[in-house]
Protein backbone atom coordinates (compact mmCIF):
# COMPACT_ATOMS: atom_id res chain seq x y z
CA UNK A 1 0.00 0.00 0.00
CA UNK A 2 1.42 3.43 -0.95
CA UNK A 3 2.73 5.61 1.86
CA UNK A 4 4.16 9.11 2.13
CA UNK A 5 7.76 9.84 3.10
CA UNK A 6 10.03 12.86 2.81
CA UNK A 7 12.90 12.48 0.38
CA UNK A 8 15.47 13.27 3.08
CA UNK A 9 13.94 10.65 5.38
CA UNK A 10 14.15 8.05 2.59
CA UNK A 11 17.83 8.88 2.13
CA UNK A 12 18.60 8.60 5.86
CA UNK A 13 16.71 5.32 6.27
CA UNK A 14 18.24 3.81 3.13
CA UNK A 15 21.75 4.72 4.27
CA UNK A 16 21.08 3.18 7.70
CA UNK A 17 19.70 0.04 6.06
CA UNK A 18 22.83 -0.30 3.91
CA UNK A 19 25.16 0.03 6.90
CA UNK A 20 23.26 -2.39 9.14
CA UNK A 21 22.39 -5.19 6.70
CA UNK A 22 24.80 -5.08 3.74
CA UNK A 23 28.13 -4.77 5.53
CA UNK A 24 28.52 -7.95 7.57
CA UNK A 25 31.60 -8.81 5.55
CA UNK A 26 33.14 -5.38 6.08
CA UNK A 27 32.65 -5.33 9.83
CA UNK A 28 33.56 -9.01 10.09
CA UNK A 29 36.92 -8.38 8.42
CA UNK A 30 37.49 -5.28 10.53
CA UNK A 31 36.92 -7.28 13.72
CA UNK A 32 39.49 -9.84 12.57
CA UNK A 33 42.07 -7.04 12.61
CA UNK A 34 40.74 -4.96 15.50
CA UNK A 35 39.33 -7.22 18.20
CA UNK A 36 35.91 -6.12 19.42
CA UNK A 37 36.99 -5.08 22.91
CA UNK A 38 38.05 -1.98 24.83
CA UNK A 39 38.53 1.16 22.75
CA UNK A 40 38.23 -0.89 19.58
CA UNK A 41 34.49 -1.06 20.15
CA UNK A 42 34.29 2.74 19.88
CA UNK A 43 36.57 2.72 16.84
CA UNK A 44 34.46 0.13 15.04
CA UNK A 45 31.25 2.03 15.83
CA UNK A 46 32.92 5.17 14.47
CA UNK A 47 33.54 3.30 11.20
CA UNK A 48 29.80 2.70 10.99
CA UNK A 49 29.16 6.40 11.54
CA UNK A 50 31.67 7.39 8.85
CA UNK A 51 30.23 4.86 6.39
CA UNK A 52 26.68 6.02 7.15
CA UNK A 53 27.62 9.67 6.61
CA UNK A 54 29.43 8.83 3.38
CA UNK A 55 26.41 6.95 2.00
CA UNK A 56 24.11 9.83 2.98
CA UNK A 57 26.44 12.23 1.17
CA UNK A 58 26.45 10.07 -1.98
CA UNK A 59 22.69 9.47 -1.99
CA UNK A 60 22.13 13.20 -1.75
CA UNK A 61 23.94 13.59 -5.05
CA UNK A 62 21.12 11.68 -6.74
CA UNK A 63 18.32 12.95 -4.50
CA UNK A 64 16.01 14.35 -7.18
CA UNK A 65 12.45 13.59 -8.17
CA UNK A 66 13.49 11.61 -11.23
CA UNK A 67 16.60 9.81 -10.03
CA UNK A 68 16.24 8.90 -6.35
CA UNK A 69 13.83 5.98 -6.65
CA UNK A 70 15.29 4.21 -9.71
CA UNK A 71 18.87 4.52 -8.46
CA UNK A 72 17.91 3.33 -4.97
CA UNK A 73 16.20 0.27 -6.48
CA UNK A 74 19.30 -0.48 -8.56
CA UNK A 75 21.52 -0.08 -5.48
CA UNK A 76 19.37 -2.38 -3.32
CA UNK A 77 19.36 -5.10 -5.99
CA UNK A 78 23.08 -4.80 -6.77
CA UNK A 79 24.13 -4.39 -3.13
CA UNK A 80 22.14 -7.49 -2.12
CA UNK A 81 24.07 -9.60 -4.64
CA UNK A 82 27.35 -7.96 -3.62
CA UNK A 83 26.56 -8.71 0.04
CA UNK A 84 25.84 -12.35 -0.81
CA UNK A 85 29.10 -12.71 -2.73
CA UNK A 86 31.23 -11.06 -0.05
CA UNK A 87 29.50 -12.76 2.89
CA UNK A 88 29.70 -16.19 1.27
CA UNK A 89 33.10 -16.17 -0.43
CA UNK A 90 34.87 -13.28 1.33
CA UNK A 91 35.83 -11.75 -2.02
CA UNK A 92 36.05 -8.10 -3.05
CA UNK A 93 33.83 -6.54 -5.73
CA UNK A 94 36.42 -4.47 -7.62
CA UNK A 95 36.49 -3.33 -11.25
CA UNK A 96 38.13 -6.58 -12.38
CA UNK A 97 35.35 -8.54 -10.67
CA UNK A 98 32.83 -6.37 -12.53
CA UNK A 99 34.66 -7.25 -15.76
CA UNK A 100 34.49 -10.94 -14.83
CA UNK A 101 30.75 -10.63 -14.29
CA UNK A 102 30.26 -8.91 -17.65
CA UNK A 103 32.34 -11.55 -19.47
CA UNK A 104 30.97 -14.63 -17.68
CA UNK A 105 28.77 -16.92 -19.76
CA UNK A 106 25.37 -18.17 -18.61
CA UNK A 107 26.73 -21.59 -17.62
CA UNK A 108 29.28 -20.15 -15.23
CA UNK A 109 26.77 -17.64 -13.88
CA UNK A 110 24.26 -20.41 -13.13
CA UNK A 111 26.77 -22.01 -10.73
CA UNK A 112 26.45 -18.92 -8.54
CA UNK A 113 22.64 -19.08 -8.37
CA UNK A 114 21.92 -20.68 -5.01
CA UNK A 115 19.10 -20.70 -2.48
CA UNK A 116 21.12 -18.38 -0.27
CA UNK A 117 21.69 -15.97 -3.17
CA UNK A 118 17.97 -15.91 -3.90
CA UNK A 119 17.20 -15.22 -0.23
CA UNK A 120 19.68 -12.32 -0.22
CA UNK A 121 18.13 -10.99 -3.42
CA UNK A 122 14.58 -11.21 -2.06
CA UNK A 123 15.21 -9.93 1.48
CA UNK A 124 17.87 -7.29 0.78
CA UNK A 125 17.09 -6.50 -2.84
CA UNK A 126 13.49 -7.00 -3.88
CA UNK A 127 11.63 -6.23 -0.64
CA UNK A 128 13.27 -2.83 0.00
CA UNK A 129 12.87 -2.06 -3.72
CA UNK A 130 9.12 -2.73 -3.44
CA UNK A 131 8.94 -0.33 -0.47
CA UNK A 132 10.73 2.33 -2.52
CA UNK A 133 8.30 1.75 -5.41
CA UNK A 134 5.30 2.08 -3.08
CA UNK A 135 6.67 5.21 -1.41
CA UNK A 136 5.14 8.52 -2.41
CA UNK A 137 8.23 10.66 -1.98
CA UNK A 138 7.55 14.25 -0.96
CA UNK A 139 9.86 17.08 -2.03
CA UNK A 140 9.85 20.62 -0.66
CA UNK A 141 9.93 23.85 -2.62
CA UNK A 142 13.08 24.50 -4.63
CA UNK A 143 14.78 27.02 -2.29
CA UNK A 144 13.93 25.05 0.83
CA UNK A 145 15.03 21.82 -0.83
CA UNK A 146 18.31 23.33 -2.00
CA UNK A 147 19.11 24.70 1.45
CA UNK A 148 18.27 21.36 3.06
CA UNK A 149 20.49 19.55 0.55
CA UNK A 150 23.43 21.90 1.19
CA UNK A 151 23.03 21.43 4.95
CA UNK A 152 23.04 17.65 4.53
CA UNK A 153 26.16 17.77 2.35
CA UNK A 154 28.10 19.85 4.82
CA UNK A 155 26.80 17.99 7.88
CA UNK A 156 27.79 14.64 6.37
CA UNK A 157 31.28 15.88 5.55
CA UNK A 158 31.60 17.56 8.96
CA UNK A 159 30.71 14.33 10.77
CA UNK A 160 33.25 12.39 8.70
CA UNK A 161 36.00 14.95 9.39
CA UNK A 162 35.22 15.19 13.13
CA UNK A 163 35.18 11.41 13.60
CA UNK A 164 38.40 10.85 11.64
CA UNK A 165 40.27 13.62 13.46
CA UNK A 166 38.90 12.54 16.83
CA UNK A 167 40.37 9.08 16.33
CA UNK A 168 43.28 10.08 14.09
CA UNK A 169 45.66 7.40 15.36
CA UNK A 170 43.16 4.66 14.60
CA UNK A 171 42.30 6.02 11.15
CA UNK A 172 45.97 6.48 10.26
CA UNK A 173 46.43 2.77 10.94
CA UNK A 174 43.17 1.87 9.21
CA UNK A 175 43.90 3.72 5.96
CA UNK A 176 47.64 3.07 5.74
CA UNK A 177 48.19 -0.36 7.24
CA UNK A 178 44.82 -1.97 6.50
CA UNK A 179 43.77 -0.27 3.26
CA UNK A 180 42.15 -3.43 1.80
CA UNK A 181 39.47 -3.40 4.53
CA UNK A 182 37.68 -0.51 2.84
CA UNK A 183 37.25 -2.67 -0.28
CA UNK A 184 34.50 -4.54 1.60
CA UNK A 185 32.27 -1.51 2.16
CA UNK A 186 28.89 -1.91 0.50
CA UNK A 187 27.60 -0.24 -1.66
CA UNK A 188 30.32 2.43 -1.75
CA UNK A 189 33.22 0.37 -3.07
CA UNK A 190 31.29 -1.54 -5.70
CA UNK A 191 29.81 1.78 -6.95
CA UNK A 192 33.37 3.05 -7.29
CA UNK A 193 34.33 -0.20 -9.03
CA UNK A 194 31.46 0.09 -11.53
CA UNK A 195 32.53 3.65 -12.30
CA UNK A 196 36.14 2.54 -12.74
CA UNK A 197 35.10 -0.31 -15.05
CA UNK A 198 32.82 1.89 -17.17
CA UNK A 199 35.53 4.54 -17.46
CA UNK A 200 38.18 2.00 -18.44
CA UNK A 201 35.90 0.11 -20.83
CA UNK A 202 33.92 2.84 -22.54
CA UNK A 203 35.26 6.32 -21.79
CA UNK A 204 39.00 5.97 -22.28
CA UNK A 205 40.15 6.95 -25.76
CA UNK A 206 40.71 3.78 -27.83
CA UNK A 207 44.35 2.80 -28.33
CA UNK A 208 45.42 2.31 -31.96
CA UNK A 209 45.87 -1.39 -32.68
CA UNK A 210 49.48 -2.56 -32.87
CA UNK A 211 50.59 -5.52 -34.98
CA UNK A 212 53.47 -7.53 -33.58
CA UNK A 213 55.88 -9.98 -35.15
CA UNK A 214 55.06 -9.35 -38.79
CA UNK A 215 58.64 -10.42 -39.47
CA UNK A 216 58.07 -13.79 -37.76
CA UNK A 217 59.59 -16.81 -39.47
CA UNK A 218 60.20 -20.40 -38.42
CA UNK A 219 63.80 -21.57 -38.36
CA UNK A 220 63.24 -25.13 -37.22
CA UNK A 221 65.73 -26.98 -35.03
CA UNK A 222 64.01 -30.35 -35.49
CA UNK A 223 63.87 -32.65 -38.51
CA UNK A 224 60.15 -33.32 -38.07
CA UNK A 225 57.40 -30.71 -38.04
CA UNK A 226 56.43 -29.64 -34.54
CA UNK A 227 53.17 -30.54 -32.83
CA UNK A 228 52.89 -28.64 -29.56
CA UNK A 229 49.77 -28.66 -27.41
CA UNK A 230 49.31 -26.06 -24.70
CA UNK A 231 46.74 -26.95 -22.07
CA UNK A 232 45.43 -23.77 -20.49
CA UNK A 233 44.26 -24.76 -17.01
CA UNK A 234 41.54 -23.17 -14.92
CA UNK A 235 41.82 -22.30 -11.20
CA UNK A 236 44.49 -24.96 -10.59
CA UNK A 237 46.56 -24.01 -7.57
CA UNK A 238 50.03 -25.50 -7.22
CA UNK A 239 49.42 -26.52 -3.60
CA UNK A 240 47.09 -29.39 -4.57
CA UNK A 241 49.38 -31.05 -7.11
CA UNK A 242 51.05 -34.22 -5.87
CA UNK A 243 53.94 -33.26 -8.16
CA UNK A 244 54.56 -30.28 -5.88
CA UNK A 245 54.74 -32.36 -2.70
CA UNK A 246 51.03 -32.49 -1.86
CA UNK A 247 50.41 -35.52 0.34
CA UNK A 248 47.35 -36.71 -1.56
CA UNK A 249 47.61 -38.77 -4.75
CA UNK A 250 46.16 -36.17 -7.09
CA UNK A 251 48.65 -36.92 -9.92
CA UNK A 252 48.80 -40.72 -10.17
CA UNK A 253 49.24 -40.61 -13.97
CA UNK A 254 51.57 -37.67 -14.38
CA UNK A 255 53.92 -38.75 -11.61
CA UNK A 256 54.67 -41.93 -13.60
CA UNK A 257 55.34 -40.10 -16.85
CA UNK A 258 58.87 -40.24 -18.12
CA UNK A 259 60.24 -36.93 -19.39
CA UNK A 260 57.65 -34.82 -17.57
CA UNK A 261 59.16 -31.65 -16.14
CA UNK A 262 57.16 -30.07 -13.35
CA UNK A 263 57.65 -26.40 -12.51
CA UNK A 264 56.70 -25.91 -8.89
CA UNK A 265 57.40 -22.20 -8.54
CA UNK A 266 55.27 -20.45 -11.15
CA UNK A 267 53.04 -17.43 -10.50
CA UNK A 268 50.10 -15.97 -12.38
CA UNK A 269 49.63 -12.52 -13.86
CA UNK A 270 46.27 -12.08 -12.17
CA UNK A 271 43.84 -13.83 -9.88
CA UNK A 272 41.03 -14.09 -12.42
CA UNK A 273 40.62 -15.45 -15.94
CA UNK A 274 39.71 -12.05 -17.40
CA UNK A 275 43.17 -10.76 -16.51
CA UNK A 276 45.43 -13.80 -16.50
CA UNK A 277 44.49 -15.26 -19.89
CA UNK A 278 44.99 -12.11 -22.01
CA UNK A 279 48.03 -11.18 -19.89
CA UNK A 280 49.83 -14.53 -20.23
CA UNK A 281 49.57 -14.51 -24.03
CA UNK A 282 50.45 -10.81 -24.23
CA UNK A 283 53.80 -9.13 -24.86
CA UNK A 284 53.10 -7.11 -21.70
CA UNK A 285 54.44 -8.13 -18.30
CA UNK A 286 52.25 -8.29 -15.19
CA UNK A 287 53.59 -4.93 -13.99
CA UNK A 288 52.78 -3.28 -17.36
CA UNK A 289 49.51 -5.06 -18.05
CA UNK A 290 46.41 -3.00 -18.78
CA UNK A 291 43.34 -4.60 -20.31
CA UNK A 292 42.81 -1.94 -22.97
CA UNK A 293 46.50 -1.91 -23.88
CA UNK A 294 46.69 -5.71 -24.18
CA UNK A 295 43.60 -5.89 -26.38
CA UNK A 296 45.08 -3.26 -28.68
CA UNK A 297 48.01 -5.42 -29.75
CA UNK A 298 48.75 -8.85 -31.18
CA UNK A 299 49.20 -11.81 -28.85
CA UNK A 300 51.75 -14.58 -29.20
CA UNK A 301 49.01 -16.57 -30.97
CA UNK A 302 48.88 -13.84 -33.62
CA UNK A 303 52.67 -13.91 -33.96
CA UNK A 304 52.51 -17.68 -34.58
CA UNK A 305 49.87 -16.97 -37.20
CA UNK A 306 52.18 -14.45 -38.88
CA UNK A 307 54.83 -17.22 -38.96
CA UNK A 308 52.29 -19.41 -40.85
CA UNK A 309 52.08 -22.04 -38.10
CA UNK A 310 48.89 -24.13 -38.05
CA UNK A 311 46.75 -22.93 -35.15
CA UNK A 312 43.78 -24.37 -33.28
CA UNK A 313 42.11 -23.11 -30.12
CA UNK A 314 39.55 -25.41 -28.48
CA UNK A 315 37.59 -23.86 -25.64
CA UNK A 316 35.69 -25.60 -22.86
CA UNK A 317 35.71 -22.44 -20.74
CA UNK A 318 33.87 -19.14 -21.22
CA UNK A 319 36.05 -17.99 -24.18
CA UNK A 320 39.61 -16.97 -25.06
CA UNK A 321 39.22 -13.47 -23.54
CA UNK A 322 40.17 -11.93 -26.86
CA UNK A 323 43.34 -14.00 -27.38
CA UNK A 324 42.07 -16.21 -30.22
CA UNK A 325 39.60 -13.87 -31.91
CA UNK A 326 41.78 -13.30 -34.98
CA UNK A 327 42.69 -16.89 -35.85
CA UNK A 328 40.83 -19.10 -38.28
CA UNK A 329 40.39 -22.27 -36.23
CA UNK A 330 38.52 -21.57 -32.99
CA UNK A 331 36.16 -24.25 -31.67
CA UNK A 332 33.83 -23.80 -28.70
CA UNK A 333 33.03 -27.24 -27.25
CA UNK A 334 31.37 -26.39 -23.96
CA UNK A 335 27.80 -26.54 -25.24
CA UNK A 336 28.06 -29.72 -27.29
CA UNK A 337 25.61 -32.55 -26.60
CA UNK A 338 27.95 -35.55 -26.87
CA UNK A 339 26.62 -38.17 -24.40
CA UNK A 340 30.11 -39.67 -23.99
CA UNK A 341 31.59 -36.47 -22.60
CA UNK A 342 28.71 -34.21 -21.60
CA UNK A 343 26.00 -34.28 -18.95
CA UNK A 344 23.94 -31.79 -16.95
CA UNK A 345 24.44 -29.16 -19.62
CA UNK A 346 28.25 -29.24 -19.42
CA UNK A 347 31.09 -31.08 -21.13
CA UNK A 348 34.13 -32.60 -19.46
CA UNK A 349 37.55 -31.56 -20.71
CA UNK A 350 38.19 -34.86 -22.48
CA UNK A 351 35.82 -33.72 -25.23
CA UNK A 352 38.59 -31.42 -26.47
CA UNK A 353 40.59 -34.43 -27.69
CA UNK A 354 37.71 -35.51 -29.92
CA UNK A 355 38.51 -34.78 -33.56
CA UNK A 356 42.02 -33.60 -32.73
CA UNK A 357 43.73 -36.31 -34.78
CA UNK A 358 41.74 -35.28 -37.85
CA UNK A 359 43.00 -31.71 -37.49
CA UNK A 360 46.61 -32.90 -37.22
CA UNK A 361 46.22 -35.20 -40.21
CA UNK A 362 44.80 -32.48 -42.43
CA UNK A 363 47.29 -29.74 -41.51
CA UNK A 364 50.84 -30.20 -42.67
CA UNK A 365 53.78 -28.43 -41.08
CA UNK A 366 54.27 -26.99 -37.60
CA UNK A 367 51.14 -26.98 -35.44
CA UNK A 368 50.32 -25.25 -32.17
CA UNK A 369 47.11 -26.16 -30.35
CA UNK A 370 45.56 -24.59 -27.24
CA UNK A 371 43.08 -26.60 -25.15
CA UNK A 372 41.33 -24.26 -22.71
CA UNK A 373 40.04 -26.32 -19.79
CA UNK A 374 37.01 -26.01 -17.59
CA UNK A 375 39.47 -27.50 -15.12
CA UNK A 376 38.75 -26.63 -11.49
CA UNK A 377 36.26 -23.82 -12.04
CA UNK A 378 34.26 -23.22 -8.87
CA UNK A 379 32.13 -23.13 -6.90
CA UNK A 380 30.49 -26.23 -8.44
CA UNK A 381 33.68 -28.31 -8.42
CA UNK A 382 31.69 -31.55 -8.41
CA UNK A 383 30.50 -30.82 -11.97
CA UNK A 384 34.01 -30.74 -13.42
CA UNK A 385 34.71 -34.47 -13.42
CA UNK A 386 32.84 -37.72 -14.15
CA UNK A 387 31.55 -39.71 -11.19
CA UNK A 388 34.32 -42.29 -11.68
CA UNK A 389 36.87 -39.66 -10.60
CA UNK A 390 35.22 -39.03 -7.25
CA UNK A 391 38.13 -40.52 -5.33
CA UNK A 392 38.24 -38.15 -2.39
CA UNK A 393 35.12 -38.29 -0.23
CA UNK A 394 32.84 -36.96 1.20
CA UNK A 395 32.28 -34.39 -1.54
CA UNK A 396 30.47 -31.06 -1.65
CA UNK A 397 27.70 -31.73 -4.19
CA UNK A 398 26.49 -28.15 -4.18
CA UNK A 399 27.41 -24.75 -5.50
CA UNK A 400 26.49 -23.38 -2.08
CA UNK A 401 29.85 -23.75 -0.38
CA UNK A 402 28.45 -22.43 2.89
CA UNK A 403 26.42 -25.65 3.14
CA UNK A 404 29.54 -27.82 2.93
CA UNK A 405 32.40 -28.51 5.28
CA UNK A 406 35.93 -27.47 4.37
CA UNK A 407 36.76 -31.15 3.98
CA UNK A 408 33.94 -31.66 1.46
CA UNK A 409 34.99 -28.60 -0.53
CA UNK A 410 38.62 -29.68 -0.49
CA UNK A 411 37.70 -33.20 -1.62
CA UNK A 412 35.61 -31.94 -4.52
CA UNK A 413 38.40 -29.60 -5.61
CA UNK A 414 41.06 -32.31 -5.37
CA UNK A 415 38.91 -34.53 -7.57
CA UNK A 416 39.09 -31.82 -10.25
CA UNK A 417 42.90 -31.93 -10.05
CA UNK A 418 42.72 -35.71 -10.29
CA UNK A 419 40.67 -35.39 -13.48
CA UNK A 420 43.09 -32.80 -14.86
CA UNK A 421 45.88 -35.31 -14.15
CA UNK A 422 44.04 -37.88 -16.29
CA UNK A 423 43.29 -35.36 -19.02
CA UNK A 424 46.93 -34.26 -19.26
CA UNK A 425 48.10 -37.88 -19.36
CA UNK A 426 45.74 -38.47 -22.30
CA UNK A 427 47.12 -35.39 -24.07
CA UNK A 428 50.61 -36.88 -23.68
CA UNK A 429 49.30 -40.24 -24.94
CA UNK A 430 47.92 -38.46 -28.01
CA UNK A 431 51.26 -36.74 -28.59
CA UNK A 432 53.19 -39.99 -28.23
CA UNK A 433 50.96 -41.53 -30.89
CA UNK A 434 52.05 -38.72 -33.22
CA UNK A 435 55.75 -38.74 -32.32
CA UNK A 436 56.78 -40.77 -35.38
CA UNK A 437 55.71 -37.98 -37.69
CA UNK A 438 56.08 -34.92 -35.42
CA UNK A 439 58.34 -33.45 -32.76
CA UNK A 440 55.78 -33.36 -29.96
CA UNK A 441 55.50 -31.45 -26.69
CA UNK A 442 52.90 -30.43 -24.11
CA UNK A 443 52.89 -27.22 -22.10
CA UNK A 444 50.50 -26.91 -19.16
CA UNK A 445 49.86 -23.71 -17.25
CA UNK A 446 46.88 -22.71 -15.11
CA UNK A 447 45.44 -19.23 -15.47
CA UNK A 448 45.27 -18.60 -11.71
CA UNK A 449 44.89 -20.44 -8.42
CA UNK A 450 42.03 -20.86 -5.96
CA UNK A 451 41.20 -20.33 -2.29
CA UNK A 452 39.42 -23.17 -0.51
CA UNK A 453 38.43 -21.54 2.77
CA UNK A 454 41.84 -20.56 4.10
CA UNK A 455 41.26 -17.53 6.36
CA UNK A 456 37.61 -17.64 5.33
CA UNK A 457 38.38 -16.87 1.67
CA UNK A 458 36.93 -18.91 -1.22
CA UNK A 459 37.31 -19.00 -5.02
CA UNK A 460 39.60 -16.31 -6.50
CA UNK A 461 39.61 -12.72 -7.92
CA UNK A 462 41.08 -11.00 -4.87
CA UNK A 463 43.11 -7.87 -5.73
CA UNK A 464 46.57 -9.18 -6.59
CA UNK A 465 48.53 -7.35 -3.89
CA UNK A 466 46.35 -8.72 -1.08
CA UNK A 467 45.44 -12.07 -2.67
CA UNK A 468 46.67 -15.15 -0.80
CA UNK A 469 49.41 -17.22 -2.39
CA UNK A 470 46.88 -19.95 -3.18
CA UNK A 471 45.30 -17.66 -5.81
CA UNK A 472 48.64 -16.79 -7.50
CA UNK A 473 50.85 -19.88 -7.18
CA UNK A 474 49.77 -22.07 -10.10
CA UNK A 475 50.25 -25.52 -11.56
CA UNK A 476 52.67 -25.64 -14.52
CA UNK A 477 54.57 -28.41 -16.31
CA UNK A 478 55.96 -29.64 -19.64
CA UNK A 479 56.32 -32.95 -21.43
CA UNK A 480 58.85 -33.16 -24.24
CA UNK A 481 59.40 -36.01 -26.70
CA UNK A 482 62.88 -37.25 -27.64
CA UNK A 483 63.04 -34.70 -30.46
CA UNK A 484 63.39 -32.05 -27.74
CA UNK A 485 65.92 -34.10 -25.78
CA UNK A 486 68.57 -31.31 -25.75
CA UNK A 487 66.15 -29.14 -23.76
CA UNK A 488 65.22 -31.65 -21.06
CA UNK A 489 68.50 -31.92 -19.18
CA UNK A 490 68.82 -28.19 -18.67
CA UNK A 491 65.11 -27.72 -17.91
CA UNK A 492 65.48 -30.27 -15.12
CA UNK A 493 68.08 -27.96 -13.56
CA UNK A 494 65.80 -24.94 -13.90
CA UNK A 495 62.49 -26.44 -12.82
CA UNK A 496 62.75 -25.04 -9.27
CA UNK A 497 63.46 -21.51 -10.46
CA UNK A 498 60.77 -18.91 -10.00
CA UNK A 499 58.91 -18.25 -13.23
CA UNK A 500 55.70 -16.44 -14.06
CA UNK A 501 53.23 -16.08 -16.87
CA UNK A 502 55.52 -13.30 -18.15
CA UNK A 503 57.72 -16.11 -19.50
CA UNK A 504 55.02 -17.71 -21.64
CA UNK A 505 55.08 -15.39 -24.69
CA UNK A 506 58.77 -15.92 -25.41
CA UNK A 507 58.80 -19.57 -24.36
CA UNK A 508 56.12 -20.37 -26.94
CA UNK A 509 58.13 -18.56 -29.60
CA UNK A 510 61.20 -20.43 -28.37
CA UNK A 511 59.81 -23.94 -28.53
CA UNK A 512 58.25 -23.21 -31.94
CA UNK A 513 61.58 -21.81 -33.26
CA UNK A 514 59.97 -18.54 -34.32
CA UNK A 515 62.46 -15.77 -35.06
CA UNK A 516 61.15 -12.21 -34.72
CA UNK A 517 62.21 -8.84 -33.31
CA UNK A 518 59.54 -9.04 -30.57
CA UNK A 519 61.16 -12.19 -29.14
CA UNK A 520 63.01 -11.66 -25.84
CA UNK A 521 65.40 -14.57 -25.18
CA UNK A 522 65.83 -13.54 -21.53
CA UNK A 523 62.23 -14.56 -20.83
CA UNK A 524 62.35 -17.81 -22.80
CA UNK A 525 62.72 -20.79 -20.43
CA UNK A 526 64.25 -22.74 -23.31
CA UNK A 527 66.84 -20.08 -24.18
CA UNK A 528 69.66 -21.35 -21.94
CA UNK A 529 69.47 -24.73 -23.65
CA UNK A 530 70.09 -23.21 -27.07
CA UNK A 531 73.38 -21.53 -26.20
Amino acid sequence: MPFKIKNSTLVYLSALFFVLFYNFSFFGNVIKVYKFSGLNIIYIISLGVVLYSLIVFLLNLINTKYTLKPILIFLFIAASLAAYTMDTFNVVINDIMIQNIMETDSGEASDLVTTKAIIYLIVLGILPSILVLLAKVEYGKFKKELLSRIKTFFLSLLIIVIVIFSFSKFYTSFFREHKPLRYYTNPTYFIYSIGKYVHRKYLVKPIPYKKLGLDAKVQSSTKKPKLVIMVLGEAARAADFELNGYKRETNPNLIKLKDLINFGNVYSCGTETAVSVPCMFSRLSRSDYKDAKAKAMDTVIDVLDHAKINLLWKDNNSDSKGVATRIKNYIDVKNLKDPNYCENGECYDMIMLKGLQKFVNTHKGDTFIVLHQKGSHGPAYYKRYPKSFEKFKPVCHSNQLEKCTKEEIKNAYDNTILYTDYFLSQVVKFLKANSKTHATAMLYMADHGESLGENGIYLHSMPYFIAPDFQKHIGAMMWLSDDFKPYRKELEKRKKEKFSQDNLFDSILGIMDVKTKVYNPKLDVFHNEKQ
